[in-house]
């Protein structure tokens, strides 16, 4: 018996597919179970790429000081005013969640606002579309959108190989499996 088992019912992720939808924007507050602080020599500036090129909005702000974005439930991102950031991207992504339809439009927006930001969109051997971006701070940032998935195609071999198959069409079994614990 396998360890892992359907839960995508507490995801925001939509089902992957060509027609997929992203969700609205999350403009609740709650606590974060995970989050991403990155320094910014010129928070304005920052503010800017990730809105109109990542497609982030500002929930808050402290004027001068911090600007909390998000996209999606869970995707939150503090930039935070310091004196220095480093001068090359790191070797650590940090990936956000896409669908499909957004790749194009979000490497093209990061493209005209910073030309040589952009690299991709460029298909995985784990089933998804990556788009790498480096942002002003210099933040090494992937928008990844799970491809549909065909139990004949190559990624699903991959996938099964390390025990991951296919997720049933009906509801997860996440209730039962935590009840289950």
């Amino acid at each position: 018996m396998s360890d892992y088992y359907n839960a995508f019912e507490i995801s925001p992720v939509p089902t992957p597919g060509p027609d997929a939808v992203a969700p609205e924007p999350f403009r609740g507050i709650y606590g974060m179970p995970a989050f991403v602080t990155i320094p910014t020599t010129d928070l304005p500036a920052s503010v800017d790429f990730w809105v109109r090129g990542l497609g982030f909005f500002e929930l808050f702000g402290i004027p001068g000081t911090l600007v909390h974005l998000r996209r999606w439930a869970f995707q939150d991102v503090l930039l935070v005013s310091e004196a220095h950031v480093p001068a090359h991207p790191p070797a650590m992504s940090v990936s956000f969640a896409c669908v499909l339809g957004e790749v194009d439009a979000l490497a093209g927006a990061c493209r005209t606002l910073r030309p040589d930001s952009v690299d991709g969109p460029r298909d995985t051997p784990w089933n998804t579309r990556d788009v790498e971006v480096i942002t002003p701070e210099n933040a090494r940032i992937v928008l990844t959108a799970a491809k549909p998935f065909d139990p004949d195609s190559q990624e699903a071999r991959n996938l099964a190989a390390i025990g991951i198959t296919a997720p049933d069409a009906g509801p997860g079994d996440n209730g039962q499996r935590a009840r289950d614990r």
